[in-house]
């Protein structure tokens, strides 16, 4: 639970932000350094909501395949830091890595991966699936391009994590690079009681075009409020000297 907190607070709040910004409250306003870090963590966090929901399936396969399922050479923007309305999703795509294994040399191994994530925490009549893979589409034929250009426009003033904007315009700019490779994912998460009945909506032949992935968590419902509030009560012990 602690690591999933920590990671879930960080994909929209650094931790020398919020302890910078903390201290500068305290010495502003008043109060104890613990209680303006919980009010700037609050300002960016979603409440319970759908936008909850799905920010929590987002930051999981980002967080999935950031640990296990890509190469050790991959970065990713943390692009719910990028906020207009923490009420509201992050528009775009859901979640994009790079893979530069010979970066800052570019090479025909560089890879750009964008996942689609649909949640279903509890029993309704969404079928995250089916609607995983047709938004899938949408970042094949031009929402990944449009969002490649965004993360530029937006690194130009903010810190969007470990992603440089060298990085985004190895691929924006792709003629002036070896080809690149293109691979999108189409990812349910899925409450593990609801996963067997999903199933039956899962395409019967794979897809030349993407990958489908299912994760099931048990008792997702559960699961995703009780990270979201530990993020949102957790404080950092020590704040940096200004």
């Amino acid at each position: 639970m602690a690591a999933l907190r920590d990671a879930v607070r960080r994909c929209y709040l650094s931790d020398e932000k919020l302890l910078t910004q903390a201290q500068i409250l305290e010495l502003e306003l008043g109060g104890t350094f613990e209680s303006r870090q919980t009010e700037i963590i609050k300002s960016k966090l979603p409440d319970p909501s759908s936008t909850m929901a799905g920010d929590f399936g987002e930051i999981l396969i980002y967080a999935y395949q950031a640990t296990k399922a890509l190469p050790s050479v991959t970065i990713g923007p943390k692009k719910w830091r990028l906020k207009q309305d923490r009420t509201k999703p992050a528009p775009c795509s859901d979640v994009v890595h790079f893979i530069l294994p010979t970066w800052p040399v570019s090479s025909t191994r560089d890879e750009v991966l964008c996942a689609e994530v649909k949640m279903k925490a509890t029993n309704g009549a969404s079928t995250p699936i089916q609607d995983a893979i047709t938004d899938c589409e949408k970042d094949r034929i031009s929402r990944l391009s449009r969002t490649l250009q965004w993360l530029k426009e937006r690194a130009l003033t903010e810190n969007i994590g470990e992603v440089q904007i060298a990085h985004l315009n190895r691929f924006i700019k792709a003629t002036d690079h070896p080809p690149a490779i293109r691979r999108f994912r189409a990812v349910a998460v899925i409450s593990e009681n609801l996963v067997d009945t999903e199933l039956l909506n899962a395409p019967q032949q794979a897809s030349p075009e993407y990958e489908l992935v299912v994760v099931a968590v048990p008792n997702l419902h559960t699961v995703y409020n009780a990270v979201f509030e530990a993020a949102k009560s957790y404080t950092l012990p020590a704040a940096p000297q200004l």
